[in-house]
């Protein structure tokens, strides 16, 4: 599928729905996390495991599935000395995404996704860069309809970076970021990953929105954020940016190289709040981890 059905939807105020989490998924379904890379090596590893969750999230009823390779950077690959199949790995997330897709016989767009994972603050921006590069070639290359940087849990700089790399694709490109609320009650762009670390904050949301508009004109998403600072983040997004704009929360904590899950909310609970969030201007909606296929089939009649 090309992504022009997915854009002009956009274009007339259509409710586009995403996938949900993959790695929470993939462990429901039986397969192993690796230490190191989480669930990005199942795509060789488990490639029925990963076909099938696909399948599992357009039968669902989602609109865009994402390749399983938030885990498979090339920093992060190098890192732990798959230094040699980082193509391998990546084109065949690319395969396994395409196979469900066709399988399914649905029109549902395959958005390949280029990560911040393993990219250590510490190694520099300048480090980072041939990474974003390659990611994006191969992904692209590979035929993806668009790519989707997930720059979660990333500093200001790191995410201009990821819009400077992605500038002369010939492919949409969508822009996920993460946040958090400090203790003044300002949604910030930020992360917290584990249910008793420290709340990591970089900047006031509404400052990094305007920077990054002056790069980015593609959808711009709150992700793998708290369901309950998600519809304020949504709210600021909206005040700042005039761009599609979209949310995929997670719920749950992650305990490497697990994700845990929180039973707190059910399917219909996540739609109820997805309804506020459309109601504030969101017209891309899917989860991120914790958020599975339950939550992606109860949203999907939002569709319209």
């Amino acid at each position: 599928m090309s992504y022009d059905p997915i854009k002009t939807k956009l274009e007339n105020n259509k409710i586009i729905i995403l996938d949900g989490g993959m790695g929470a998924e993939l462990e429901k379904n039986g397969a192993e996390m690796d230490k190191h890379m989480w669930c990005g090596k199942c795509s060789v590893d488990h490639p029925e495991l990963v076909r099938k969750v696909h399948e599992d999230y357009i039968n669902a009823g989602a609109d865009v599935i994402t390749t399983n390779t938030y885990s498979t950077t090339p920093i992060s690959m190098r890192q732990y000395g798959y230094e040699d199949l980082i193509e391998k790995f990546n084109q065949k997330s690319v395969q396994v995404a395409r196979e469900a897709i066709e399988n399914t016989n649905n029109e549902t767009a395959l958005a390949g996704s280029v990560s911040t994972f393993g990219n250590f603050y510490k190694l520099g921006i300048k480090a980072m860069i041939p990474g974003f590069n390659e990611q994006i070639k191969i992904l692209s290359d590979a035929g993806v309809d668009l790519i989707i940087l997930e720059a979660m849990s990333s500093q200001a700089d790191i995410v201009e970076a990821m819009l400077n790399c992605s500038t002369k694709l010939n492919i949409p490109v969508w822009l996920s970021v993460s946040c958090v609320m400090d203790d003044q009650k300002n949604i910030m762009l930020g992360y917290n990953d584990t249910i008793d670390s420290d709340t990591h904050v970089y900047e006031n949301f509404e400052t990094s929105i305007n920077n990054f508009k002056k790069l980015h004109s593609g959808p711009i998403l709150v992700a793998h954020s708290d369901i309950n600072i998600t519809g304020k983040a949504i709210e600021t997004a909206r005040q700042n940016y005039d761009g599609v704009i979209g949310a995929y929360p997670n719920k749950g904590y992650y305990e490497k190289p697990h994700w845990r899950f929180i039973d707190d909310m059910t399917p219909d609970d996540y739609l109820n709040e997805v309804k506020t969030w459309i109601k504030d201007g969101a017209q891309i909606i899917g989860g991120c981890c914790g958020i599975g296929v339950n939550e992606i089939k109860a949203i999907s009649i939002l569709k319209n």
